[in-house]
Parts: structure tokens; C-alpha cells; sequence
């Protein structure tokens, strides 16, 4: 992850001290979300009700992620991008707390459990792909997972094999419901429906 030093890459180092679930706590892990829907295609969309089960969706997603693997996460402001990721960071035993990126463009989670850090970018402040080629993701791609919010039409060309992740409000905006729509791009997904909704 070299490559990334000195691009406006925030390294995080602090460590969250985590306590091991009861069994109650690993209940509240499932799926209070439900699936909307045709499932018949390759896409998931989930009806997530409060930013609460937005993290839990988000540790669920990080204990399928592996090194090498790409999401683009697209959403208003506040549709919950930002709280996604920080599920996913715990689910993949992270260090440092999950922030924004917005000012420092991207930030390296390392992984002091031996599996995949996590390099989050936000594309919100870029110009364009060269800009978003900049920040060399590439040379760390195939030993983290890389979450790009604001990465529609920008990061699409870091690998071919992609989850697309669009994050909407409800249609009234009268509750803190989320609907979640996961598009898989490649093979590498074919089974996300049944992880999610199982």
C-alpha cells in the first residue's frame, strides 16, 4: 500500500477495543432488513429500516468481503453511505473509526486481525477518473477492499468484477428507512442475494 502515501491517504492507527457478542448480540446481527422485489435477477434491493441496521447490514457485507474486492457506493448526502462502510469496517476488524473521507480523499484501515484492510475514497471533491487514478488504488487493490463513495462513473474502471451499491431515501422522506440496491458486476457475486437475505 505504499503507492498511496503521500496522495492525500490519511493512514488510521487507533484501535477500537471490541468485545466479544453475547448470543443475544449475534441475533440482533440478523437480518432486520427485508428484501424488496424480484429476486429473480442479480439485483438485491433491501429495505433497510434505521441507521442502526444500516451498520448491522454493513459487519453482515464485511464478513463476505475478501482482499481484491471493490465497492461503489452511491447516495444523496447523509443516504447512509458513510454508516455502511463503518459497519463494514467492524465487520472486517478494522482499525480507527470509520469517517468521512471528504477533505483527505481516502483513508487505509489496516487489519491488525491478519485479514484485508480497507481503503476508503471519496470521489465527492474529484474531477475525473485521472484525479481518481492519482490516489494509485490500483497498486493496493488486490490487498484491501476499496470502498469509493460518490464512485458512480469514476471508479467502475479499477476492476472489472464490482458490487454497485446505490443508497436512496424513502420516497417521502417521512422515515429513516433506507433502500439499498446491490448490483453485482462479475461472478464473484453470484451468491449475494442468499448471504444478504439468509
Amino acid at each position: 500500500m505504499s503507492g498511496l502515501e503521500g496522495r492525500g491517504v490519511v493512514w488510521t492507527e487507533e484501535r477500537r477495543e471490541r468485545s466479544d457478542q453475547s448470543d443475544e448480540g449475534r441475533r440482533r446481527l440478523e437480518a432486520p432488513w427485508k428484501a424488496v422485489g424480484d429476486s429473480l435477477s442479480d439485483v438485491t434491493t433491501l429495505a433497510v429500516p434505521t441507521a442502526e441496521d444500516m451498520q448491522r447490514l454493513g459487519v453482515r457485507l464485511g464478513g463476505l468481503l475478501r482482499a481484491g474486492d471493490l465497492l461503489v457506493l452511491t447516495g444523496d448526502l447523509g443516504a447512509g453511505k458513510t454508516t455502511l462502510t463503518q459497519g463494514i469496517g467492524e465487520g472486517l476488524k478494522v482499525r480507527g473509526p470509520i469517517t468521512s473521507p471528504t477533505f483527505v480523499i481516502a483513508r487505509v484501515h489496516p487489519s491488525p486481525a491478519g485479514g484485508p484492510g480497507l481503503v476508503h475514497v471519496d470521489a465527492y471533491r474529484l474531477g475525473g477518473f485521472a484525479e481518481l487514478d492519482d490516489l494509485d488504488l490500483d497498486a493496493s487493490l488486490e490487498d484491501s477492499v476499496t470502498i469509493v463513495e460518490w464512485g458512480e462513473g469514476l471508479a467502475e474502471g479499477l476492476a472489472e468484477e464490482r458490487l454497485e451499491v446505490l443508497i436512496t431515501r424513502s420516497a417521502d422522506g417521512s422515515t429513516e428507512e433506507r433502500l439499498v440496491r446491490f448490483t453485482p458486476v462479475g461472478d464473484r457475486w453470484s451468491d449475494l442475494h442468499d448471504h444478504l437475505t439468509g
